[in-house]
């Protein structure tokens, strides 16, 4: 049996050094680590337990031909808009060299060797009066109108079932020595996407992952220190 306190400072290394990794080697990705990527994923929570994800897996070089032009769309677009500006919690050179990576796969998607896209069909949970009574009680007329009308509870539903599979798929490619980001520019041509893939109109996809062996080398990611970001108590 695996001690746990002597695996706990190998998932905390792994997280730490889990950078976004866009330069890609061509060479194919075995089949069986690609299913164990999903499998992670698999593991990870979903909303009452509806398991309603599903993974897009590509790796047909004519089909990822016929992404690329819709990719390099989606990243010009994001350089050219919001990607123009260095973010306040990122120094110049840094981002200037997150710009040159973003570039590159651009430049090179053609011969990513795999790409992932997950995705998820939301479940309508069917109501009954007694469910509906009971709604009512508990949020009041204003509540349940703010509930039934923004939409935004049934999209953190489906959100909150994919992006922990996400996770669990990344910490996957980092401990088996692949290279992996999570991307959502495709959502600005996402009906597009999904034209090309097959994706059916009432499933929603939520990034894509392209998925290969690394052409540079992992290391420790830069973020805010933790003291800067902890609330206690409240804001």
């Amino acid at each position: 049996m695996t001690d746990d306190r002597q695996a706990e400072p190998l998932l905390f290394e792994t997280m730490s050094t889990m950078r976004a990794m866009r330069r890609l080697k061509p060479d194919p990705v075995p089949e069986e680590l690609l299913e164990r990527l999903v499998q992670a994923a698999v593991w990870a929570p979903s909303g009452s337990n509806l398991q309603q994800f599903h993974y897009v897996v590509v790796t047909d070089r004519d089909v990822i031909a016929r992404l690329e032009p819709l990719w390099r769309r989606c990243v010009n677009a994001y350089l050219g808009s919001a990607g123009k500006a260095t973010p306040p919690s990122m120094e110049e050179g840094a981002y200037r060299r997150m710009v040159a990576a973003i570039e590159h796969q651009r430049d090179h998607f053609a011969d990513t060797p795999a790409l992932i896209v997950p995705c998820y069909r939301y479940v309508q949970p069917k109501g009954d009066m007694d469910g509906l009574k009971a709604l009512h009680g508990s949020l009041g007329t204003s509540g349940m109108l703010r509930l039934m009308t923004n939409g935004v509870f049934s999209t953190i539903a489906e959100t909150s079932s994919v992006y922990p599979g996400v996770q669990n798929l990344l910490l996957a490619a980092r401990g088996l020595g692949l290279a992996a980001t999570v991307t959502v520019w495709h959502l600005m041509l996402e009906r597009e996407w999904k034209q090309v893939l097959g994706i059916p109109k009432d499933v929603n996809t939520f990034a894509v992952i392209p998925v290969g062996m690394p052409a540079g080398n992992f290391g420790p990611v830069r973020r805010r220190p933790v003291q800067e970001v902890i609330h206690r108590d409240g804001w």
